[in-house]
């Protein structure tokens, strides 16, 4: 069974001719020989699973959550966590970030914190140097926009060339970010004191929404053992660098997927489209994000080709956040859990022989 899965994924890099480039860094070009190709999926896979190991030492009963993060990561996209305060949003995203050494901020987003606060600003240098570039808080390669719908949609808006693009733009000079790079931005739910929705187009870029909920009540006994005298977190041991992320990255953009399972992907985002209860349906962003995601959990899962199973764990996670329903649908008592259920159930998965 190895063997075949080798031979698959050598398949899937014959494109890239005797050598695959696996991650860049800086000018660096790091490649494999097609000899080394055999272990690679298993050497990096062991990789992701020591990072949520990690990571679950500290977030405890919910493992489920880690592993749709990392994939999210892996992916090279954003993570938005809606739900009540003190259930270890903050926590999870600090774990993840030592886990694998990557350089984290943190900004507590409030009604007064402006847009250069997010991306930086250039002042008066000394003596002739002119203006100089003072990073903003988002140059980094995890940053937690920690309540992120409490601060104005001015402040909102500066995230969206920069979760999109990769991209930083003040004063018409434009600066790559540092890769890799994931926002995890955390929301309390809408309604809580102090908070505005955001706007579609910025929860679009969020390739996944997910909710942690309280833990149960084993997880809250241990979590309460854990506590004593010492920070869990001074647990964590680091288990993977910046080139490893990036080289997981690559890994997870070369695995296969069959194109019978493209049509499985385009036939159920056509079916929040054209669903009588929707007001908006997922776009073609989102259509990317359920591919890139589905990629992910099979890279996780220790497989390089994709499965119908994939596509189906990860559909409400990176489809609901994009849809918006009907009044009629809050009439019918129809919400957007049941609605995209009854989509995966109409919605036939194909055979992969």
């Amino acid at each position: 069974h190895k063997s075949i899965k080798r031979i698959s994924f050598l398949k899937m890099l014959i494109n890239y001719g005797k050598y695959v480039i696996l991650s860049t860094s800086s000018k660096n070009y790091h490649k494999i020989n097609y000899n080394q190709v055999g272990n690679l999926m298993e050497r990096y896979y062991v990789k992701a699973v020591q990072i949520m190991d990690e990571v679950n030492k500290v977030v405890m009963g919910k493992r489920e959550i880690v592993a749709k993060v990392l994939a999210a990561i892996l992916a090279k996209g954003h993570i938005l966590l809606e739900d009540n305060p003190g259930v270890g949003k903050t926590t999870l995203a600090l774990a993840f970030s030592k886990a694998m050494e990557l350089n984290y901020h943190r900004l507590q987003f409030t009604p007064d914190v402006l847009p250069s606060d997010v991306v930086g600003f250039n002042m008066i240098g000394s003596g002739d140097q002119g203006y100089e570039y003072r990073p903003g808080a988002i140059i980094c390669n995890l940053f937690l926009a920690d309540e992120i719908n409490r601060t104005s949609p001015k402040t909102q808006s500066a995230l969206l060339e920069v979760m999109e693009e990769g991209k930083v733009t003040v004063d018409s000079v434009t600066r790559e970010m540092p890769k890799p790079f994931t926002v995890i931005a955390t929301q309390n739910p809408i309604g809580s004191v102090g908070t505005q929705m955001l706007p579609e187009s910025q929860l679009d870029r969020f390739i996944i929404k997910l909710s942690m909920g309280y833990p149960d009540t084993k997880s809250e006994i241990m979590i309460l053992k854990h506590r004593q005298n010492i920070n869990p977190l001074d647990n964590v041991i680091t288990v993977a660098y910046q080139e490893d992320i990036i080289t997981m990255q690559s890994i997870v953009e070369n695995v296969f997927i069959h194109d019978s399972l493209y049509e499985y992907i385009a036939f159920m985002v056509e079916q929040t489209r054209s669903n009588s209860l929707v007001e908006l349906g997922v776009s073609p962003r989102g259509s990317l994000a359920i591919m890139n995601m589905a990629k992910a959990i099979a890279f996780i899962d220790n497989r390089d080709y994709v499965i119908p199973g994939d596509i189906q764990y990860i559909f409400k996670d990176v489809a609901a956040h994009r849809m918006i329903l009907k009044p009629k649908a809050r009439v019918n008592q129809i919400d957007m859990d049941s609605l995209l259920d009854e989509i995966l159930r109409i919605v036939k998965p194909p055979r992969i022989i």
